[in-house]
């Protein structure tokens, strides 16, 4: 095992040089680091050269304990690509997991789980209680930047000062994760709340002694609010709320879903979440697609009995606004 570092470190300088997304080498890297280290741990330790199907088969079965099927087929995927590489350097004869499957994935086995209206209601009002002035605007400005722009855990962390441009009620978002930087509007409330947050933010500054922090959400102590705060912050107010476990994530499929609910299309819903393709957002539909209700609300049973389609409208509104679902 003494050249796998080696090895890897020659494999993440040609992975990286295809142009891929920093946190994906950054998320690849850990992966390959963790089988490394799982191998290394192992008595006898094994040679690289004799890393067959079997230990791969046994590390595969540990890593997938009690996780999802898409993170045991990105684990695959990872292992496999380096596999490759492995081969070609002469370290194995032949790559085990070429022609190991993986758990069967198909995209609408599970459909993104959302915020229910009165639940996003409640996170409001928990946010609205802080004593705090500053942290009170802060926790606003960023559930309403969750919720409005659908925005990633981690481009909300990145956003700077200098990316929100309050006259054109615009925001620039990085595109470390897709590679496509984007210009997302804003809704009236969220516009609102920020432009609220900016005097806070700095008067926050100013009563620290900081003349300038590039940073738009900001610490108690001035810097960079990181992800694992905005994570920790969110939850307390989801805690004093008693609401059902939410993630940052959920705050992104609640944004699209309910822009689906209200007719908005397809292309313009990718565009302010920043897919790359429109395959990902399609699978949206099976939580909100106004057309497919309105056309049940039309289905000759409801004049049968005589309600003239409102029971699929009332079910409708009880999906969508029946809290965490």
């Amino acid at each position: 095992m003494r050249n796998w570092d080696q090895l890897l470190d020659r494999y993440m300088e040609q992975y990286a040089a295809r142009g891929i997304a920093v946190e994906t080498v950054a998320n690849v890297r850990r992966e390959l680091e963790r089988l490394g280290c799982w191998l290394k741990n192992r008595r006898p330790r094994p040679r690289i050269e004799d890393v067959g199907s079997d230990l791969l088969q046994d590390y595969l079965q540990r890593r997938g304990s009690w996780k999802a099927k898409a993170t045991l087929s990105g684990v695959m995927s990872t292992v496999r690509g380096f596999g490759e590489f492995l081969v070609l350097q002469g370290a194995w004869v032949s790559n085990p997991l070429r022609w190991m499957k993986g758990p069967k994935l198909r995209m609408y086995d599970r459909i993104p789980r959302r915020i229910g209206g009165k639940a996003q209601q409640d996170l409001w009002q928990e946010a609205a209680k802080v004593r705090e002035e500053y942290h009170r605007y802060l926790w606003l400005a960023s559930l309403s930047l969750l919720y409005g722009t659908g925005l990633r855990r981690g481009e909300l962390h990145r956003l700077n000062l200098s990316d929100w441009s309050g006259q054109e009620g615009t925001l620039r978002v990085d595109g470390r994760k897709t590679r496509r930087e984007r210009s997302v509007a804003l809704p009236e409330l969220t516009w609102r709340c920020i432009e609220s947050y900016l005097p806070r933010r700095q008067n926050h500054l100013l009563a620290l002694g900081i003349r300038e922090e590039s940073a738009l959400l900001i610490d108690k102590d001035g810097g960079r609010l990181s992800g694992g705060a905005i994570s920790r912050g969110i939850g307390r107010l989801v805690k004093r709320a008693g609401i059902d476990h939410v993630t940052l994530h959920q705050f992104r499929h609640s944004c699209a879903s309910d822009l689906l609910g209200k007719g908005v299309k397809l292309p313009e819903i990718q565009r302010l979440l920043g897919h790359q393709t429109v395959s990902t957002t399609v699978r949206y539909l099976h939580v909100a697609d106004p057309e497919r209700h309105a056309a049940v609300a039309r289905h000759p049973i409801n004049q049968m009995l005589g309600l003239a389609g409102t029971a699929p409208a009332s079910a409708a509104v009880a999906r969508t606004e029946g809290g965490c679902q």
